[in-house]
């Protein structure tokens, strides 16, 4: 390679990386292709997943936290294949989330379909429970409107009863209310305009179930069911409550667990039944650096209960699949994962980009420079680079795979650093950035957790006066390695490998960055293989 050929010289872009298709380029496909699929059916971190079926087709919403645009909306066929095809919450409802507030913000969204309306419940935890309605999912949105405030309310679900009366069931969050063993039933409004009373507690054994949360509500064959993860995230199990009374009382069965396989605690999620009458949980397993991906698991319903998994003894809990058979799956229908490479040719962001916090429509433009992302600086708080309510992220896809992307600073560029980066509770990147005129490209690495103020440490090497390809490499476990390029081709290792971390209940995330008083960087793409 000559480091100091001209422009000319170079490859394009869209000589260096094709555009495949998304079937191509996935780093991770759970559609097998021979009416098969294997788990997790989506390698990223969709939280506390919750799905609805409406006709043929099936919608599921996730926890987003303190992430906007939140509780992103998929769309899919079959359960198994995929797409993003919304948010139904552009900010937050609370000014305190225009700053970063990790933690907080959407928990545990359930969603339902009901008089011809989509509706979602979510809880903020230190806010209360809120919904949001639309008539059609892919369009907007009401916005979100308070149900009921209190703090430590959390994992709400709705039912309407055949009778016309409605109900609400929910959990507490230990963080805020000291109470984590039991369950919640209230009176609600039928229009979900507020609850009618202070609700009774339906359930709770703290020796068999010291943790039960994620209620989700429903009604089946004249029995009323709450489905409620329990034992913990870590290695927690799957129960299935049921009455015949909405006031209980209720009997209980663990129906999901780990037992010999390596799907640690497989719980909190939703039950679906399918077009062709089979029945389906999607849930998640913490998967560590990744965050919470989404496992599908067939449903049996014996004696009343919905047994989950792969039943090696109907006496015991089913067990986690590591794949499996299913009738949805289409031969010739082509396979669909969610979003992830963003050529920034469409006149909006595609749907995998969230900020940090409640965002501005001026922090970026995609008209300014046509075919560019122009990200406008922001500085980091105290220097925290996860503090950064600017930064431009998306969700790791998949165990192993590569981002790049190419930025381009103006001449007279200041201050700014920009580029690629992946956050967590330690977060690192690699950045461009001229000092005092002299172009450089920095490899860090910023532990955010030790006291402040904040250590960086990592690697630089002089930079040329030219548009700069960077990339990241990320390895199983989530071992990350950065490195740049002049010419799209060769590509140089810039520092250490950098294991990721997840961040404060949500996985690890990669992204773009432009920090600085002032001034803009452009980037062309960011594309994930």
């Amino acid at each position: 390679m000559n480091p100091v050929a001209s422009l000319h010289e170079l490859a394009s872009p869209a000589e260096v990386v094709s555009a495949p298709s998304a079937a191509q380029a996935a780093p991770w496909m759970a559609d097998l292709g021979d009416g098969r699929y294997r788990n997790p059916v989506l390698w990223a971190d969709y939280s506390d997943p919750d799905v609805v079926r409406v006709g043929d087709e099936y919608f599921m919403t996730a926890s987003s936290f303190n992430c906007t645009p939140g509780l992103p909306i998929l769309r899919s066929r079959d359960l198994v294949n995929w797409r993003l095809v919304n948010h139904a919450v552009q900010n937050l409802p609370h000014p305190r989330f225009d700053l970063v507030q990790p933690g907080c913000g959407v928990w545990a969204p359930a969603i339902r379909h009901h008089q011809g309306k989509f509706w979602i419940f979510f809880a903020m935890p230190d806010e209360g429970i809120y919904v949001v309605t639309a008539t059609d999912p892919c369009g907007r949105w009401s916005e979100p409107r308070l149900v009921q405030a209190g703090r430590g309310l959390i994992d709400p679900c709705p039912l309407w009863d055949d009778d016309g009366q409605a109900y609400l069931v929910s959990a507490f969050a230990f963080s805020r209310s000291g109470v984590r063993h039991r369950l919640q039933v209230a009176r609600m409004a039928p229009d979900a305009s507020c609850l009618l009373d202070e609700g009774r507690i339906v359930y709770e054994d703290p020796e068999k179930h010291p943790t039960i949360e994620g209620p989700k509500f429903f009604k089946f064959d004249d029995w009323y069911y709450i489905l409620a993860p329990a034992g913990g995230v870590d290695t927690g199990w799957q129960t299935a409550l049921r009455s015949r009374s909405v006031f209980g009382p209720y009997e209980d069965r663990v129906v999901l667990a780990q037992g010999e396989t390596a799907i640690n605690g497989p719980h909190q999620g939703g039950l679906v039944d399918a077009t062709d009458g089979s029945w389906w949980f999607l849930h998640f397993q913490d998967a560590g650096v990744y965050g919470r991906v989404v496992h599908l698991q067939p449903v049996e319903w014996r004696d009343g209960w919905p047994l989950m998994g792969r039943l090696r003894d109907p006496a015991r809990p089913g067990e986690p699949v590591a794949d499996f058979a299913s009738s949805l799956l289409a031969p010739n229908r082509a396979p669909e994962v969610p979003q992830t490479t963003d050529d920034f040719d469409s006149p909006a962001l595609g749907l995998q980009w969230q900020w940090n916090a409640n965002h501005c429509d001026d922090w970026c433009s995609l008209a300014e420079r046509p075919g560019w992302l122009r990200l406008h600086a922001e500085p980091a708080p105290q220097g925290i680079l996860s503090s950064a309510p600017r930064l431009l992220l998306q969700k790791f896809p998949a165990p192993a795979f590569a981002a790049t992307t190419l930025v381009d600073l103006p001449q007279e560029s200041g201050d700014l650093r920009a580029g690629l980066i992946v956050a967590g509770r330690t977060s690192a990147g690699i950045l461009v950035s001229r000092s005092e005129g002299v172009p450089l490209i920095e490899q860090f690495v910023q532990d955010e957790t030790a006291p402040p103020p904040p250590r960086s440490h990592g690697a630089a090497v002089a930079g040329l006066d030219q548009p700069t390809w960077l990339r990241v490499e990320v390895a199983l476990d989530g071992l990350c390695q950065f490195s740049y390029s002049f010419d799209g081709r060769e590509f140089i290792e810039l520092g250490r490998p950098f294991p990721a971390t997840a961040g404060h209940w949500i996985g690890a995330r990669v992204g773009l960055a432009a920090l600085g008083p002032a001034g803009f960087a452009d980037f062309d793409f960011l594309r994930i293989e």
